[in-house]
């Protein structure tokens, strides 16, 4: 297989590692910042995903230089 497609893969199933233990352990919170998240305007959302997908490519790209 090839390496970046295993490096995406492997990236993904962590994410869902993560994800399914913060719904395991913090359910309470979950509901919470799922209520926030419905109650707060479109572009703020929008603006909140771009930031997060924009920290996790740097993150990336600076991790490659470490």
């Amino acid at each position: 297989m090839n390496d970046f497609v295993q490096y995406v893969l492997t990236a993904v199933s962590l994410v869902f590692v993560i994800e399914g233990l913060l719904y395991a352990l913090f359910p309470d919170m979950i509901r919470r910042f799922m209520a926030q998240a419905i109650a707060m305007p479109i572009a703020r959302l929008r603006l909140f995903g771009f930031v997060m997908a924009a920290s996790g490519f740097s993150f990336v790209w600076m991790m490659q230089y470490l």
